[in-house]
C-alpha cells in the first residue's frame, strides 16, 4: 500500500509539554477545593467526578503522545491503517503559525461522528503536495482553532 502513497510522513498526535511540580500542585489544590465544595453542598456524585477528572488529567499529562503515520492515497487520507475518504470530508484548511514556532497543521472537517475535526501536523512533508492533493478533492474553507483548542493550549496540553 505504501507504493500507492502520493505523500507520506509521520507526526505526533500532539506536542508533549512536560508539566512542572507547580502545575500538579495547582491541579491538586483546585481538585481538593472543588471536592470539598461539592461535599459541603451535598453533591457526592460531583465530588467523585472532580476527583476522577483530576486524576485522569494528571495521568494523561504523563503519557507520551503516539507517533502516527500519515499517507495521502488516491482514495483519501490514511492515518495508520484507517482510511478517511475524500468523499467524507466537508472542508480543509492549512493553519500556519505566524511566528513559525510550530509546524503548519492540516485542518480537516469530516462527516464522521467519531472524528469530526482532524488536526494533522505537516512536519516532514512538502506542504504544497498535500495542499494540491486536498484542493483537487475537497473544498477549501477557512478554519480557526476552536475554543477547546485554545483553552487546552493555554493550560499547557
Amino acid at each position: 500500500m505504501a507504493a500507492d502513497a502520493i505523500a507520506e510522513w509521520e507526526g505526533y498526535e500532539y506536542e508533549h509539554a512536560p508539566k512542572s511540580a507547580d502545575w500538579y500542585w495547582a491541579l491538586g489544590i483546585i481538585a481538593v477545593a472543588g471536592t470539598i465544595a461539592a461535599v459541603l453542598f451535598g453533591n457526592i456524585l460531583l465530588a467523585v467526578l472532580i476527583v476522577t477528572a483530576a486524576s485522569a488529567t494528571a495521568l494523561s499529562t504523563l503519557r507520551q503522545p503516539p507517533l502516527h503515520r500519515f499517507r495521502i492515497v488516491d482514495a483519501g487520507l490514511m492515518i495508520g491503517d484507517d482510511l478517511f475518504p475524500f468523499e467524507r470530508m466537508t472542508s480543509f484548511s492549512v493553519l500556519e503559525d505566524t511566528e513559525e514556532k510550530y509546524p503548519p497543521l492540516l485542518s480537516i472537517k469530516t462527516e464522521s461522528w467519531h472524528a469530526p475535526h482532524l488536526l494533522i501536523p505537516l512536519e516532514g512533508v512538502d506542504e504544497s503536495i498535500v495542499y494540491a492533493q486536498f484542493l483537487h478533492h475537497v473544498e477549501e474553507e477557512e478554519h480557526r482553532h476552536s475554543f477547546v483548542d485554545l483553552v487546552a493550549a493555554w493550560l499547557g496540553f
